[in-house]
């Protein structure tokens, strides 16, 4: 069941799309000294609150947003510039549509846009939860129309959309059928009940017995 573990480390490489190396430089200064008002059109809550909502420090979330104001200096990011942004770190294939299904998972307003706010919150989640809550975090990432259920297609699409980002990494090594073979072999595993849905319960208790998924969840590990 190789899809978990290759999407684990897609989403390292997204933590690391918003941590440019300034952001990993702790920072002294206040979040309040990083508006510009001239170019900032959206302002984060304050530390304090988003604190409360997180798993972070004060000097983490000044850190975190450095890195994200770099990159978005309006203070949000809408999916073209997520797709941009994405892009650069896999210019060897086309990116576009995995960072769509990402952008989604970010976005739980539903607005779109993705504020620091939303970011830090999934960050929290992705780096800081607990083993089910990191799980919970995917399956929603995987249920692309959040009807509460991955289907067969709703996986194929998130694989597709991986091989191709890979780009020249995968093909033509890659089989044309192998993004379906890999779904097949992610059913065969995950829908216990074989009713042709993978619930979010089924989903963790399989996770959870899968040596090799929970080892890709230490990539998560020390990030910031």
């Amino acid at each position: 069941m190789a899809l978990i573990p290759q999407t684990a480390g897609v989403l390292f490489k997204t933590i690391r799309v918003l941590l440019p190396n300034q952001a990993r430089r702790r920072s002294k200064h206040s979040i309040e000294d990083e508006f510009e008002p001239s170019t900032v059109c959206h302002r984060p809550e304050g530390l304090e609150q988003l604190q409360g909502q997180t798993k972070f420090t004060k000097k983490e979330l000044q850190v975190l947003y450095r890195g994200f104001k770099t990159e978005c200096p309006s203070g949000v990011v809408n999916e073209e510039t997520f797709k941009q942004i994405y892009s650069q770190f896999f210019p060897q294939g086309d990116s576009s549509m995995y960072a769509h299904f990402l952008f989604n998972a970010f976005d739980t307003d539903h607005n779109g846009s993705v504020s620091f706010e939303n970011f830090v919150t999934g960050l929290s989640v992705i780096l800081r939860g607990s083993i089910e809550d990191k799980l919970s975090w995917a399956f929603n990432l995987y249920d692309l129309n959040k009807d509460g259920c991955i289907t067969r297609e709703e996986m194929l699409d998130i694989m597709k959309s991986i091989y191709d980002m890979m780009g020249k990494y995968t093909y033509p090594t890659v089989r044309e059928e192998s993004p379906q073979e890999h779904v097949e072999s992610f059913f065969q595993k995950m829908d216990k009940n074989r009713d042709g849905v993978v619930t979010v319960e089924e989903f963790i208790e399989t996770c959870q017995k899968d040596e090799n998924i929970m080892k890709s969840m230490q990539l998560f590990e020390n990030v910031i």
